[in-house]
């Protein structure tokens, strides 16, 4: 019940900036909704002394990085065999996100949660482009990056950082004040990104485990 109202306050917020979007358009940072950002970046001002703002803010960066780069992911991927749903390699991030959790004090259900949110997360995107591809082929990308020596060491790197993001938020990520302040930086960062509508349902999916209030 507390994810499920921490991802519905997410989704809300970060559905009001999807509808400043114009048909997809990226949502630049100068356009941002100044009465919504306000208001909820006072509410999280005004309880943030009840969470780990540091830590929150640390997690809504790398998982706006992480989004980020599932456009190279999708063009990588698309044209060819190679599928979204991986569940091989999926299965190897999260055995590895167990155990390093563990070893460094993290409930490994809570990371497991979180770091599924991020995969699933990456696949809209990439569904999303794909279906955006097929319908207009020459918004279709003239590069395939490398998965192997380009995107995977980054997303590693970002593995690591939100593990000590999630070590650091685990303790109050049960305070009133976790959701609100969670909501409100991942706006800034969307709007910092210029994130498009697609994007925006991205990171909706990606935040709804972290907060437990």
């Amino acid at each position: 019940m507390r994810t499920t109202s921490t991802a519905a306050r997410c989704l809300v917020a970060l559905g009001a900036a999807t509808a400043l979007t114009l048909g997809g358009a990226a949502l630049p940072a100068s356009a941002a909704p100044a009465a919504p950002a306000t208001t909820a970046t006072a509410t999280a001002s005004s309880t943030a002394s009840h969470a780990n703002p540091g830590a929150l803010a640390a997690i809504t960066s790398l998982a706006t990085e992480r989004l980020a780069l599932a456009d190279k992911v999708a063009a990588a991927k698309y044209g060819t065999d190679a599928p979204i749903d991986d569940p091989a390699r999926e299965k190897v991030i999260l055995d590895d996100v167990a155990k390093r959790s563990a070893d460094l004090g993290i409930d490994p259900e809570f990371a497991g949660a979180v770091f599924r949110d991020q995969i699933e997360a990456n696949k809209v995107v990439q569904r999303g482009l794909y279906a955006r591809w097929d319908a207009h082929p020459e918004q279709r990308p003239t590069e395939r990056p490398d998965l192997a020596t380009e995107v995977r060491p980054q997303l590693d790197r970002i593995t690591t950082q939100l593990l000590d993001a999630l070590r650091e938020v685990a303790p109050t990520r049960t305070s009133p004040a976790c959701g609100p302040l969670l909501t409100a930086v991942a706006l800034r960062d969307a709007h910092a990104r210029g994130f498009d509508a697609l994007h925006l349902k991205g990171l909706a999916r990606a935040l709804p485990s972290v907060c437990a209030s």
